[in-house]
C-alpha cells in the first residue's frame, strides 16, 4: 500500500481549529487535541444559546407588553385576546 503524506492537510485542519480557539486560555488555545474539544463544546453551547436567546427575548417582550398594558388597566392575556379579535 502506498504511503500517504498528509502533513499539509493536517496542518490546515489544525490551523482552522486553533484559529477558532483564539481567545481561550492556556492549552485550550495552544494544544490541538485540547483546542479541538473546546471548539466542539463551544459550538454546542452556541447552538443551544441561539435557541435560548429567542426564548429569553420573547419572555422579555411579554413582560414589557404586560407592564405597558397594565398601565391601561389590562392584563397581558386580555390585551393579546383583544389584539387578535
Amino acid at each position: 500500500m502506498a504511503r500517504v503524506k498528509r502533513g499539509v492537510i493536517a496542518g490546515r485542519r489544525h490551523k482552522k481549529v486553533l484559529k477558532k480557539a483564539k481567545g481561550y486560555y492556556n492549552a485550550r488555545r495552544k494544544v490541538f487535541r485540547v483546542a479541538k474539544q473546546a471548539v466542539i463544546k463551544a459550538g454546542q453551547y452556541a447552538y443551544v444559546g441561539r435557541r435560548l436567546k429567542k426564548r429569553d427575548y420573547r419572555a422579555l417582550w411579554i413582560q414589557r407588553i404586560n407592564a405597558a398594558a397594565r398601565g391601561f388597566g389590562l392584563s397581558y392575556s386580555r390585551f393579546i385576546a383583544g389584539a387578535q379579535a
